[in-house]
């Protein structure tokens, strides 16, 4: 018995067609490049200007949230799971039953909506440990703006019939004026952990 030898594949052409195919699924393929965090920075301060006095801060009006070092939350002083925190925040920003330990409401007429009561001195007071995971860290940021997402959307529909985010940009800075977002990130602590 003679054994047949094997013709050889020509693969001379093989990487041209590899550097092909990469480039045409470079050119099709598209990114998504709004992802991650937004936040708009203020302005620095000029250096003639005199430093701001301390102001007193209604404690009712602020939503404080810490996470310790072993990714543990609190929130208002009281250890939460992550699960409950965008339902506990939407409670807070929005106030609908005006609790008095929920933040202050004020009647504002605002255009195409109407007159709204509105939480408009609220604060979200974010703290975290210095050991704390940013998985974690990025965790509770992803609720807290979720929950501001959640309530524009709810409010959307019921004024317009729509999503927010399909809104025209008149409509959609009408919303954001009834549920500004307002997240106060503080410099990282040694909090240590919950007890």
């Amino acid at each position: 018995m003679s054994k047949r030898a094997v013709p050889e594949i020509n693969a001379s052409s093989m990487a041209d067609i590899s550097f092909l195919l990469l480039i045409f699924f470079l050119v099709t393929t598209s990114m998504a490049v709004n992802k991650g965090l937004t936040r708009k920075l203020p302005p620095p301060i000029p250096k003639d200007q005199p430093v701001p006095e301390q102001v007193d801060v209604n404690k009712r009006n602020v939503f404080v949230v810490l996470i310790n070092s072993q990714n543990q939350l609190m929130v208002q002083g009281k250890q939460m799971d992550i699960k409950e925190l965008r339902t506990k925040t939407k409670e807070f920003i929005k106030n609908e039953f005006n609790d008095v330990n929920l933040p202050v409401l004020t009647q504002v007429t605002i255009k195409s909506i109407g007159t709204v009561n509105v939480t408009k001195d609220h604060v979200i007071s974010l703290q975290n440990d210095r050991g704390t995971d940013y998985q974690a860290y990025l965790e509770v940021q992803n609720e807290l703006v979720a929950a501001y997402n959640e309530l524009r959307d709810e409010l959307a529909k019921e004024k317009f019939g729509t999503y927010f985010n399909n809104l025209e940009e008149e409509s959609q800075n009408a919303i954001q004026k009834v549920y500004p977002q307002k997240i106060s990130e503080a410099e990282p602590k040694n909090y240590g952990g919950v007890k």
